[in-house]
């Protein structure tokens, strides 16, 4: 399924390239069997919005709302993990599915980055597709509801995931949940993570040093606020093959 190629390239740090690839974009996405017709047009029109913008312009608001604070990271493990040791055998796990399938990352990423975990998918048959989304759909929508709330339009690329899972989502539970939620990203709310940080890397490296090392490694690219709380657990497992020999993602 193309369209998460797509929808990864917008998700991930916005770079020349990517801004300069406009027409590609819209019509990779006017040519896809897959989103509705409304999904087209609103991804459509995120491309255009996103690529007139100046390139400065466009990294440090991507920065400002993914990479400050933990509610809108794009860690999947993050929202169900925390920065417990459970979250670390997660993605050995998920890592493992990816070298069966022949799929090699770049050391630079964890393997839960979603526009990752989008790429992988692209190269995955729809049925195996549809059924991973539907996996994390929770999660997906989360991240939609928050990203609404912080009026952005980031949000109209979690809908179109959304929408191709073919699940219901309680969207009224999640803006009243949502709306209730204490901002992460200000000043005070990330001293006051730096200070926790110190305290538990000083604790740790006396009493678990070995683990910790693995762990900090693990976590290398966030470290804020106590875990979110979700609706359900994240179980992943190697999605069944789909029945039609010979289907592949397109």
């Amino acid at each position: 399924m193309r369209n998460l190629k797509v929808i990864s390239a917008l998700m991930d740090y916005p770079e020349a390239e990517l801004l300069g690839g406009r027409q590609d974009l819209i019509e990779e996405l006017q040519n896809d069997p897959f989103l509705p017709a409304e999904q087209k047009a609103a991804l459509i029109s995120f491309v255009e919005q996103l690529c007139s913008k100046d390139l400065l312009d466009a990294q440090e608001e991507y920065v400002a709302l993914f990479d400050r604070g933990r509610s809108h990271s794009l860690l999947l493990f993050e929202h169900v993990h925390g920065e417990s040791r459970d979250r670390g055998q997660a993605m050995v796990d998920l890592m493992a599915i990816y070298e069966k399938q022949g799929f090699m990352i770049d050391q630079r990423e964890l393997p839960d980055y979603i526009p990752l975990f989008l790429e992988f998918l692209s190269l995955r048959p729809e049925q195996e597709v549809r059924q991973w989304l539907a996996d994390v759909c929770h999660i997906l929508a989360l991240l939609e509801t928050r990203l609404h709330k912080r009026e952005s339009h980031y949000a109209v690329l979690f809908e179109a995931l959304l929408s191709l899972t073919g699940v219901a989502v309680e969207r009224e539970e999640l803006k009243e949940k949502v709306a209730n939620e204490v901002r992460d990203d200000t000043p005070e709310a990330l001293d006051q993570v730096w200070e926790e940080e110190m305290v538990r890397f000083t604790e740790g490296s006396a009493q678990n040093g070995a683990d910790q090392c693995g762990d900090n490694l693990l976590n290398q690219r966030r470290r804020e606020l106590d875990s979110v709380d979700v609706a359900k657990p994240l179980h992943i497992q190697p999605a069944v093959q789909s029945s039609q020999p010979g289907t592949t993602g397109s």
